[in-house]
């Protein structure tokens, strides 16, 4: 039997919108492992995904597993017979064990370095055929499946993410003797619950997508995902302006149906003064409607996926708008409450609401938040009281009732409530940017009052929770403190913070905490935040070796890392960079050797008695004063190119001197210059360790 096509279908009742996708990725994947793994051969694999179904079709499957070549090895042959010639039990129980007779039985030979005298059995495998190993293939791959919760359905014990209604496992035109879920395998699949709801059956599996087509179900995700953006792009366009088709809801509507027609649908323009996030999330996330704009304004209109080829889209349309309606007042009606009362006058509300058990409540959050940016902006020679004035207003949407129903306009509501109660720009603006960056390549505050508030808010997250012992551990991190370290990172790096990690947690420790936190709270953190340092570059291709050089000098202001750091980067692609760096670890070496930090850098001109180390001696004299102000301003890039005129010298000086003299003063004098070239690159980083 030459190789087939091999169609595998599960029929289910509606799948997790969310997780289709990803349901049927991993379907795939098991499947295919269970085929390799099975040492089966094949060609193409094609996926199909759709809200009642999960299939996949292999291509040119081959029908049968190679046989297989095996020997087994035994006792050694010495004890495998007595002095009859018989077999011991020792060579009985071998052979009973691989299913053999004693005629079977052979010696390995001397050739077989690690089996040589041994017993040994050589026999061939019968690979299977495909279709007897394709039922535990398929149940291993849903078994592996990733559903956090398995339902049951009537008497059944069967367990999946939803019941399951029918099975298709057809090997070329033949149905797939077994049972998978509970489900005997066959060829009868089914068609659009509504258009088409009658058996379909299929007689191979390239009859697949053609027959389900046919019975009003596009079974290929991207496909409909494809149709579906082309549908809603060209709607947009007819009313004028542009349809909005975000990723995550393209694909859940996607995986909600199997026939998609894309409606417009419109709705009362007076509902347009209400934030437009507020409206384009109550379509969004009740509805999963499309929104659209235009010249930057939502338009009073809406775009949704029918499931059905409507005779009458008119009254679909009218049922879609009479939905959104009620969704829509809601927001309205929170909008319009809410602006009633001036934003600051919330904030005795959140004395109530509880921020972390034993830190206290939002309030107490906030007038920590205030005090720490205060601080910083005091540092900064910032703009104190706006920064005081957006720290009390921060969080006091929280307990609005826009955020209570939309979670998501936590910050929006806040800055556009601050906006109606003619808080100055900045204010209302760190509304939203206290949340910034929300997520990696997100955006910085704008502000200086935000970027304050946005950065104190973390660390006082940080501090908190550090001090309370709630570290992230693996891959638990419930207050998502690793996006918070980063943020406090970026910021600090991005917005030219020049303000020491140890000051801003020593500040942060400072801002009245009703709980007593551990007193190793501020090592700690500094280290996670570092460490943090280590993911951050590891993205920018930067190696790990150049931040260590850094950051062994036990150096803690973010901004001064990232400067020296960026410069040791470009430093180390320059062709000294190598061979300074061998002789940094050399350097570093000898000292380490001789007393290290007890050696004196101070070297005597008439101790110096080689022309190589004069030359050394003379460089290394001349690079001291060039660096030294490029130090101070922190142009470290400029030092290191500087330093790297140093090469020809240091390479000429370990060629031709020898440090350890048998002259005390010498060769105290040659380990002084050393210290002193140390010294010149060690202000800098620790460029030996460049060197593995």
């Amino acid at each position: 039997m030459s190789a087939q096509d091999f169609l595998v279908e599960l029929g289910t009742e509606e799948l997790p919108p969310k997780a289709l996708k990803t349901l049927s990725d991993a379907f795939t994947a098991g499947i295919e492992q269970g085929l390799q793994d099975a040492g089966l051969n094949f060609g193409a694999v094609v996926s199909f995904a759709a809200p009642r179904r999960l299939a996949v079709r292999i291509e040119a499957l081959e029908a049968r597993q190679a046989d297989q070549e095996e020997t087994i090895y035994g006792p050694p042959a010495n004890i495998a017979y007595d002095a009859d010639g018989k077999l011991t039990k020792a060579a009985e129980g071998f052979a009973a064990r691989a299913g053999a007779t004693a005629a079977d039985l052979k010696t390995a030979p001397d050739s077989d370095k690690k089996n040589a005298g041994k017993l040994m059995i050589q026999r061939t495998i019968k690979g299977k055929s495909t279709v007897e190993l394709l039922p535990a293939i398929v149940q291993n791959s849903l078994d592996k499946l990733p559903i956090p919760k398995r339902m049951r359905w009537g008497a059944s014990r069967v367990e999946f993410v939803r019941p399951v209604q029918w099975l298709v496992m057809l090997f070329g035109s033949e149905v797939v003797n077994g049972e998978v879920l509970g489900l005997k395998a066959g060829n009868t699949s089914r068609g659009h619950r509504f258009h088409a709801p009658a058996p379909l059956v299929l007689n191979a599996p390239s009859e697949y997508e053609s027959k389900l087509r046919a019975a009003y179900v596009m079974a290929d995700f991207a496909e409909r995902a494809a149709l579906i953006k082309e549908q809603v792009t060209a709607a947009g366009k007819k009313l004028g302006g542009e349809a909005i088709i975000g990723d995550d809801l393209l694909n859940e509507v996607t995986a909600l149906n199997e026939w998609p027609v894309a409606l417009a649908g419109s709705f009362d323009e007076s509902f347009l003064r209400v934030p437009p996030e507020a409206l384009v999330s109550s379509m969004k996330e009740h509805q999963k409607y499309f929104h659209v704009m235009k010249d930057g304004k939502l338009m009073p209109n809406f775009i949704t996926i029918a499931n059905i080829e409507s005779k009458d889209p008119a009254q679909v349309i009218s049922g879609n708008e009479k939905v959104i309606r009620p969704r829509l007042s809601d927001a309205a009606f929170f909008w319009d409450t809410d602006r009633k009362q001036p934003l600051a006058s919330r904030f005795p509300k959140l004395e109530n609401v509880v921020w972390v058990n034993g830190l206290g409540s939002v309030a107490d959050k906030t007038r920590r938040i205030s005090a720490l940016a205060t601080r910083i902006a005091e540092r900064l020679g910032a703009d104190e009281v706006m920064v005081q004035r957006a720290a009390h207003l921060c969080k006091n949407d929280l307990v609005s009732n826009m955020v209570g129903e939309f979670a998501e306009m936590q910050g929006l509501a806040g800055k556009y409530y601050a906006e109606h109660d003619g808080e100055p720009a900045d204010v209302a603006a760190a509304m939203v940017e206290q949340y910034m960056p929300a997520f990696a390549g997100d955006a910085l505050p704008a502000t200086t009052t935000g970027t304050m508030i946005a950065l104190a808010d973390r660390l006082d997250s940080l501090v908190g929770l550090f001090g309370i012992g709630q570290i992230p551990t693996g891959s638990k991190d419930p207050f998502a403190l690793r996006r918070a370290s980063l943020g406090v990172l970026r910021i600090l790096v991005e917005k030219q913070i020049d303000i020491d990690l140890g000051d801003l947690i020593g500040w942060a420790l400072e801002s009245g905490w009703s709980a007593e936190l551990k007193a190793d709270t501020k090592a700690t953190l500094t280290e996670y935040l570092l460490d943090r340092f280590s993911a951050w570059y590891a993205d920018e291709g930067i190696p790990a070796g150049v931040f260590q050089s850094v950051r062994a000098l036990g150096i803690t202001n973010a901004l001064d890392i990232n400067r020296r750091v960026q410069a040791v980067h470009q430093f180390g692609k320059l062709d000294a960079a190598e061979a300074l760096a061998a002789a940094n670890k050399r350097v570093s070496n000898i000292l380490a050797k001789n007393g290290g930090d007890k050696v004196v850098a101070n070297v005597s001109a008439n101790l110096l008695q080689q022309a190589e180390e004069k030359a050394l001696a003379e460089q290394v004299a001349a690079k001291q004063q060039a660096v030294a102000p490029l130090m101070a301003k922190g142009d470290y890039s400029a030092a290191l190119t500087e330093l790297a005129g140093l090469r020809a010298v240091v390479d000429s000086f370990f060629d031709n001197v020898m440090v350890m003299a048998d002259d005390d003063a010498v060769k105290n004098n040659r380990l002084a210059l050393l210290k002193q070239l140390q010294a010149l690159f060690i202000g800098i980083a620790d460029i030996g360790l460049l060197q593995g």
